[in-house]
């Protein structure tokens, strides 16, 4: 007789039942859970990926706007490039053809602009080299010998990148951990209404000499479970739904390129054993309130 009690308090995930509402809420809300997670952690990191995408393309080069009156463009153009030319930390320097400008302001414009016909600034492109150069030097230098030259060096255009880029990662982290704690409070919530449920099957096994560690161990190994199971499916479908968006060579649009990169699709994996972890902690601070309250 007391090999077989023994045998029944080794098994305590018979001290919760295997289905009913409880088992549905936890897993369901685990899936959801995750599966938001996926989305929030994939805008996390293409965030980032944007943001070193357009700083890397904007870091390393300059752009020299040069206005002057049509009969000393080329003259100011010439001196222009001379200085640029006898700049330490500069590469190379470019003169924009007007098919150039015509590209860069056709988004604005569209495609029938007649460049031609206008009197667009002068535009070169300078390429820095690995050090770069003295931007304060290089402006006085243009404002002495091409007072037209109005040089842009892109750091104006690179911080914001860069802090809208930590914005929405931080909202992206703060996303996660708002997930997190909502899973929590519902698993919680379900582990309390199964104890509840379960109060006379608990008043039996009490009286048969379980003590609540036992007890509590049953609730949390049978939601952590649960959890896990369901945030896994989660999981799974969120990095489908991400796999089937387009990516930025498909669509070229601000954040056509939500998603994964290599070996960052292992990254999501992650979410699961959280989730699990969130559904152990809750359901056993959830377990040893409710039990401690009935005693």
């Amino acid at each position: 007789m007391a090999r077989k009690q023994r045998s029944a308090f080794d098994d305590p995930a018979r001290v919760v039942p295997s289905s009913g509402f409880t088992a549905v809420l936890t897993s369901v809300t685990a899936a959801a859970m995750a599966f938001l997670a996926v989305f929030a952690l994939a805008l996390s990191m293409a965030s980032g990926q944007l943001a070193d995408r357009w700083s890397q393309t904007l870091a390393q080069t300059a752009t020299l706007r040069l206005s002057a009156p049509p009969g000393q463009i080329a003259e100011q153009t010439a001196t222009a490039l001379e200085v640029l030319r006898t700049t330490p930390g500069i590469a190379s320097t470019r003169v924009l053809e007007a098919d150039e400008q015509r590209a860069l302001l056709e988004p604005w414009f569209g495609p029938d602009l007649p460049v031609e016909a206008l009197t667009l600034p002068r535009l070169i492109e300078i390429i820095e080299a690995p050090d770069g150069f003295d931007a304060v030097g290089l402006r006085m230098r243009l404002s002495a010998e091409a007072p037209g030259a109005v040089l842009d060096d892109h750091n104006r255009w690179r911080r914001p990148l860069v802090q809208a880029a930590g914005v929405l990662r931080g909202l992206a982290v703060l996303s996660i951990v708002l997930i997190m704690a909502a899973m929590a409070a519902m698993i919680a919530l379900a582990a309390s209404f199964s104890l509840a449920a379960n109060a006379q099957v608990i008043r039996v096994l009490r009286l048969v000499g379980a003590q609540d560690r036992f007890i509590a161990r049953a609730f949390v190994r049978r939601f952590t479970l649960r959890g896990f199971a369901g945030a896994a499916a989660g999981t799974a479908l969120g990095m489908a739904a991400v796999a089937l968006m387009p990516t930025v060579q498909q669509a070229g649009g601000f954040l056509t390129g939500l998603g994964f990169q290599g070996v960052g699709w292992l990254v999501p994996l992650v979410i699961p054993l959280l989730a699990a972890a969130v559904a152990w902690a809750a359901t056993l601070a959830s377990a040893q309130r409710v039990l401690k309250r009935d005693s």
